[in-house]
C-alpha cells in the first residue's frame, strides 16, 4: 500500500507544507506548524483555490463616469420604441410571444425592413419558406435592401450567424422550432429550447448583435418552454389582441432597458400594423352613455392613461346557480365586488345573472377599477344610467370602504381632455368636478341617489 502523505499547516497564516518545519515559510512564525487531518487539508486547499479565483475578479467603482449609454436602433414604429424604452438596444436579447395568427411575423417583418434601410438585418425563419416571408414583405411594402432571409432550424448555423457580427439585427422565428445537433431531444423540447436560447444569447452578447426571438405561448397566454427562457433574455414582450378585431397591443412584461407594463397600440390594416396616434379615447369610441350599466374608468398602462368603458348587465334568473361571466378584467375581483354589493348594500344579486365586459377588447388589471365595476353593476340593477360626463376610480375593500389610486392628476387631466368633467373617487380631492366618496354606498348614492 502507498504510504499516506502527510500535510502540515500554519496556525498563524494558514500556509501548508508537505513536511513539518520549525519556522513557517509563509509568515516566518516559530513553532506554528501542526499536522492536519485529511478533511482539514482539503478545506485549506479549497480556500486557497477560492482566494486565487477571487484575485482574478475584476471590479469597478459605482461612481465611474466613463460608462457609455446604451446604443439603440429605431425600430421604425414609435409605439414599439416606446415599449422598448427608446429603441432596440444593441446586444440585447428579446423574446416576443403571442397567439398564432395575431401578427408577430408581420410586426417583425416591418421592424426588420425599416432597420434594413441603413443596417444589415438577418431574418431566420424556421416555420416558413423564404418565398412566404418575401411575399409578406412585398405585401407590407417592405423594401429592405440590406435584409437577408434564411430558412433553417439548424441551431449551430444560427449561432454562427449571430456570432459572426455581420448583422446588427437577427430575427429568429421561432425559438421552439430550432435544434442543436449536440443536444438530445426534438425541436421544441425543454432541453432543446434551453440549449438553443443559451447558445443564441451568448453569441449575441459576444458579438453585440441585437437578437429578437419569437416564442410560442400556452393556452393560458404564458410563454411556452422553460422559465429559464424568460430569465435568460433581457426583454420579454407580449403581443396581444383579438384576431377578429383590428386592435393589437404590445406590452413589456420584462425589460432590463426600460419600464415594464408599458403598452403600445396598433391597428391591423391592409398595409400591416399602423400606430394608434391618440389612444386615450380609443376604447370609448362609439359609447352609448345613456344606457344603464356603463361606467368609464381612467386606467394606467405604464406612463399612459387610457379611458376604458366597463359595461354590466344584471338579469334575474330562475336557475339555482346564477351565471357570472367576465371579459376584460379579473373574474376574482368581479366576484369580490358582487359579494360586497350583496353583503354591505343588501343588493339582491344572489338570484341574478351578472355579466361584466370591458369594451373594444381592452383589459383592466389594476384594482382601482373596482368602483367602476361596482357602479356599472348598480346602474344595471337599478336600470338608471350614470352621469355621462363622469369617470370613477378607486379600490374596494371587503368592508365596503374605498381606497385611493395613484396619479390622480394625470388621470383627471386625460379625462378632462376627452370631455369628462367629473371624477369620482376616495382621493379625488377638492375642487370643481371632484366627487369624493369614502365607501361604495356613498359613491352609489352620489351618482344614482337613494333607492
Amino acid at each position: 500500500m502507498a504510504k499516506k502523505k502527510g500535510s502540515y499547516g500554519c496556525t498563524s497564516c494558514g500556509a501548508t507544507s508537505a513536511r513539518w518545519a520549525g519556522r513557517c515559510t509563509g509568515c516566518g512564525a516559530m513553532n506554528t506548524m501542526v499536522e492536519l487531518t485529511r478533511s482539514e487539508a482539503e478545506l485549506v486547499e479549497t480556500k486557497r483555490d477560492l482566494q486565487r479565483a477571487a484575485a482574478g475578479l475584476q471590479t469597478e467603482s459605482l461612481s465611474d463616469s466613463d460608462s457609455t449609454p446604451v446604443d439603440r436602433m429605431p425600430s421604425g414604429l414609435g409605439e414599439c420604441d416606446r415599449v422598448l424604452g427608446g429603441g432596440l438596444p444593441a446586444g440585447a436579447a428579446i423574446v416576443i410571444g403571442g397567439e398564432p395568427g395575431i401578427g408577430k411575423s408581420t410586426l417583425l417583418a416591418q421592424i426588420g425592413g425599416s432597420l434594413a434601410r441603413t443596417e444589415a438585418v438577418l431574418y431566420i425563419t424556421a416555420e416558413e419558406a423564404t418565398a412566404q416571408v418575401r411575399a409578406r414583405c412585398k405585401r407590407l411594402g417592405v423594401d429592405g435592401t440590406r435584409m437577408r432571409l434564411a430558412a433553417t432550424s439548424d441551431g449551430e448555423a444560427i449561432t454562427g450567424a449571430i456570432a459572426s457580427g455581420d448583422h446588427r439585427l437577427v430575427i429568429v422565428d421561432s425559438i421552439q422550432l430550432t435544434a442543436l445537433g449536440s443536444v438530445d431531444g426534438i425541436a421544441g423540447s425543454i432541453s432543446q429550447v434551453r440549449a438553443c436560447a443559451t447558445a443564441f444569447v451568448e453569441a449575441a452578447k459576444r458579438s453585440g448583435t441585437t437578437l429578437v426571438m419569437v416564442g410560442h405561448v400556452t393556452k393560458g397566454g404564458e410563454l411556452a418552454g422553460p422559465r429559464l427562457l424568460e430569465h435568460l433574455v433581457d426583454t420579454v414582450l407580449s403581443f396581444e389582441g383579438d384576431r377578429y378585431q383590428d386592435l393589437r397591443s404590445l406590452r413589456a412584461i420584462k425589460n432590463r432597458y426600460g419600464a415594464t407594463q408599458e403598452i403600445g397600440l396598433f391597428t391591423m390594416g391592409q398595409q400591416g400594423l399602423e400606430e394608434v396616434q391618440d389612444p386615450g379615447g380609443l376604447f370609448i369610441a362609439g359609447r352609448e352613455a345613456s344606457v344603464p350599466g356603463s361606467c368609464v374608468v381612467p386606467a394606467l398602462e405604464g406612463n399612459r392613461c387610457l379611458l376604458v368603458e366597463v359595461q354590466a348587465l344584471v338579469n334575474p334568473t330562475d336557475y339555482p346557480q346564477p351565471q357570472r361571466r367576465v371579459a376584460g378584467c379579473d373574474p376574482n375581483r368581479v366576484a369580490m365586488v358582487v359579494a360586497v354589493l350583496s353583503r354591505r348594500l343588501r343588493m339582491p344579486l344572489g338570484n341574478c345573472d351578472v355579466f361584466v365586459n370591458v369594451t373594444a377588447g381592452a383589459r383592466i388589471t389594476e384594482p382601482s377599477a373596482d368602483i367602476g365595476i361596482a357602479l356599472a353593476i348598480a346602474s344595471a340593477w337599478r336600470d338608471l344610467a350614470l352621469p355621462t360626463d363622469m369617470v370613477a376610480l378607486g379600490e374596494i375593500g371587503l368592508g365596503g370602504e374605498l381606497r385611493p389610486a395613484s396619479r390622480y392628476e394625470l388621470r383627471a387631466a386625460e379625462a378632462r381632455r376627452l370631455g369628462f368633467k367629473r371624477l369620482l373617487g376616495p382621493g379625488a380631492g377638492e375642487g370643481r368636478g371632484r366627487i369624493k366618496a369614502r365607501t361604495v354606498a356613498e359613491a352609489i348614492e352620489a351618482v344614482l341617489g337613494t333607492e
